[in-house]
């Protein structure tokens, strides 16, 4: 650039010098040195000529070099903007104790939505730097994310060659990719970056006011209760209907990954990443061989909500379910209160004797209102298909995965009916799921 920058500065002197030279000896044809008085004149006017010239050839030279330097700095600027948003595999210069939020992102241009309610409620840009990771290429989104500078981090996941699928999954592929993004996205996280705990979150996603103090209060309970393996901000269960909104802070263990706003830590990924699947993560996380027992913990409502209709699923539970889910609107100081009944020793306890004291009553005493009793009941089940068919009267989610029903712990789904607290609970002899359910 410098060299450049002299051989351009040279060509336009002799340029210069020329047209200097041609106007000086070529342009005056009449001299007349008739006399020593107009010898001496003509000479004062060829220097006062030259002079001036060589005036207007050194302000042009000192604008050029003002130009060429005006130019470098734009540039400088432009690419030190450029290297605050993308990250090239470079280590983050933040402390252990930092818990990044990882947005997964693709070709939503709306990613914003997202981004804007991250940098709106973060208490900390030290403490959950904002990570996007994005797959597709996709330009527009690109220009998106960039346009936050240094308010999030960009990196883009490089392999974007074309997955081999079988025949009878072709219009399954988009799973392919989104499972192959999210590994690439978790390897740099916590092998590139050294991180020791994640927030992932899809780019879909509002969050609650309190989303990051959520994570924040039962950080402690990831790290100390090895029975746990993740922290998720999402109730599958959470319509309003369903649900007790005047209790935001209550909070459960779950044997069902929910996913949708999930933390977890290093030691998880490493468990994890060398058998991590070609597709269909989040079915393949929640069987018996991933889970291993373990449960994460989940909100009463959600710190989460999608609105993301269009997708790999073609909307496929939004209309129906997603879109009625309850986003939590009111800030609870999870860090200030005592989550310590959250402990399994604690909970497999309290929560078990809770649930099996209660008066047994079935769907059409409770639907009728013919119950004596005015607190929590329990609708007891022994099949599948009992449970199936209680969940559908109740407004409930009825599938399972590898046994295990959503937001159920140990068998037991808690919701709020009729403005009544009721458990959906197997037989108290209960000892485990079923995968074939």
């Amino acid at each position: 650039m410098r060299r450049n920058h002299y051989i351009l500065i040279c060509a336009v002197s002799v340029t210069l010098w020329v047209f200097v030279s041609h106007y000086i000896f070529l342009g005056r044809t009449n001299f007349d040195f008739s006399s020593s008085g107009n010898v001496d004149k003509t000479l004062t006017e060829l220097s006062a000529d030259i002079n001036s010239e060589l005036e207007i050839h050194n302000s042009m030279i000192e604008k050029l070099e003002q130009n060429i330097i005006a130019k470098k700095r734009e540039q400088e600027k432009a690419e030190q903007e450029r290297m605050q948003v993308v990250i090239n595999n470079e280590k983050f210069h933040y402390s252990n104790s930092a818990i990044p939020v990882i947005v997964i992102a693709c070709n939503r241009v709306s990613v914003s939505r997202c981004l804007d309610m991250l940098i709106k409620y973060r208490p900390s840009v030290e403490k959950f730097p904002i990570i996007v990771s994005q797959d597709c290429n996709h330009e527009a989104t690109t220009n998106v994310i960039k346009s936050y500078q240094n308010q999030v981090h960009l990196i883009q996941q490089p392999d974007q060659s074309d997955i081999s699928v079988p025949p009878k999954e072709k219009k399954f592929k988009g799973y392919f990719k989104i499972a192959r993004h999210y590994g690439w996205a978790m390897n740099q996280t916590f092998n590139e970056f050294n991180f020791n705990t994640a927030i992932i979150i899809e780019d879909d996603l509002d969050i609650a006011p309190d989303f990051y103090e959520y994570f924040l209060g039962t950080y402690p309970l990831l790290k100390n209760d090895p029975s746990l393996w993740c922290v998720s901000a999402w109730n599958d269960n959470g319509k309003p209907n369903l649900i007790d909104t005047r209790s935001p802070e209550l909070l459960y263990r779950t044997d069902f990954f929910p996913g949708l706003g999930w933390m977890l830590t290093k030691d998880l990924w490493d468990e994890i990443s060398n058998k991590w699947p070609r597709s269909y993560w989040d079915d393949w996380i929640r069987q018996p061989e991933q889970r291993k027992d373990r449960s994460c913990i989940r909100p009463e409502v959600s710190r989460t909500r999608t609105f993301g209709k269009i997708g790999v699923s073609n909307g496929m539970y939004f209309d129906k379910h997603l879109k009625f889910i309850n986003l939590n609107d009111k800030f609870v100081p999870f860090t200030k209160l005592n989550l310590t009944y959250l402990l399994r020793e604690n909970y497999d306890v309290e929560y078990v004797k809770l649930v099996y004291a209660l008066p047994t009553v079935t769907y059409e005493e409770l639907k009728m209102n013919t119950i004596q009793h005015n607190g929590a009941v329990r609708i007891a089940y022994y099949t599948k298909d009992q449970f199936r068919r209680n969940a559908k009267f109740l407004g409930l989610m009825d599938d399972f995965r590898s046994g295990v029903p959503r937001t159920g712990y140990r068998g037991i789904v808690s919701f709020i009916y009729n403005s009544r607290r009721v458990f959906l609970a197997p037989h108290p002899s209960w000892r485990g799921y079923d995968p074939t359910w």
